[in-house]
């Protein structure tokens, strides 16, 4: 589907007969806009073709990259203002949108860190301190590439591809998927296994990448306990937690562009209600989105 039916008129009646703010019609604007490209992977071409059932699914894609509620929630009053107005023109005999539910308030997302939070947080690192450079090599690593903190604790030397900037994560039901990483993060990891990783393994270390100060593979909670501690350095007062990463990543993608379908597979989603829009992506083309739309993915490797 090029373009919505009705747009311009919908968009004009907003802004003359409900005299809603610039900034209100810009993002209902996106929010049409991101749904209109989500129905075209689905192949609807045709607005009478558009089912309760195709907008569930988009909005539960929104919820599963994690979306705020309130976010979820305006672009359902998109969604149900355009399709009231498509069906009282008479363009479709009924609105899809009666029967869809808002998300539940009770539920909350894990908070999202801005990109000047992000960059506050790493330069809160001291890498002249002892494990100044793995904690900035780790943290770098998990938000270049929206692996979990689970995923982050196994992984291991031959999960990082360095040569091809690229990524094997194990994930959830062992299911791999392969992620592009950006230069910055390489650049610390390198620092990391040069400078600082040999003077913490031991005879009995194992081949994982991210080690602790004795040589064994950091738990949940001691990465959680790093992160915490450079948000407090950094005067980051919002509650973290590693997962706030992965949810920064996917929103700093999203904010700055990329496809819904892309990002859900690099974070390695498999919603059950989704399941049916996830295609084989090819690596060129993700790596080009990655460099495109990751904040961090290309700056000054030094800054």
């Amino acid at each position: 589907m090029k373009e919505l039916p009705y747009a311009s008129a919908f968009f004009a009646h907003l802004r003359l007969e409900r005299t809603l703010s610039p900034n209100t019609l810009e993002a209902y604007r996106y929010d049409l806009d991101r749904m209109r490209a989500f129905l075209g992977q689905h192949a609807v071409t045709t607005i009478g073709d558009i089912t309760p059932d195709h907008l569930n699914a988009f909005l539960a894609i929104l919820f599963d990259i994690g979306f705020a509620p309130t976010s979820i929630q305006r672009t359902l009053s998109a969604l149900r203002g355009y399709f009231g107005f498509v069906a009282a023109e008479g363009a479709i005999p009924k609105d899809p949108t009666e029967l869809l539910a808002g998300p539940k308030a009770s539920r909350s997302l894990p908070t999202v860190l801005s990109v000047d939070d992000i960059d506050r947080l790493f330069a809160a690192i001291d890498t002249n301190k002892r494990g100044g450079i793995r904690d900035r090599a780790m943290l770098e690593t998990m938000y270049a590439t929206g692996m979990r903190v689970s995923e982050c604790a196994t992984f291991t030397f031959e999960q990082l591809l360095k040569e091809e900037h690229l990524v094997r994560i194990t994930g959830k039901g062992s299911k791999e998927r392969i992620v592009p990483i950006g230069e910055i993060a390489l650049h610390w990891i390198a620092q990391y296994l040069e400078h600082e990783r040999p003077r913490f393994v031991t005879p009995l270390s194992d081949n994982t990448l991210f080690v602790n100060i004795r040589g064994a593979q950091l738990t949940r909670m001691g990465i959680w306990k790093i992160l915490r501690k450079y948000c407090v350095l950094a005067g980051i007062s919002l509650e973290t937690s590693p997962h706030t990463l992965r949810h920064s990543f996917a929103t700093h993608l999203l904010e700055g562009g990329a496809d819904l379908r892309i990002v859900q597979e690099m974070l390695g989603h498999t919603n059950i209600v989704t399941t049916e829009i996830y295609t084989h992506v090819d690596r060129e083309y993700l790596m080009e989105v990655h460099r495109s739309f990751h904040p961090r993915s290309q700056r000054n490797v030094k800054s």
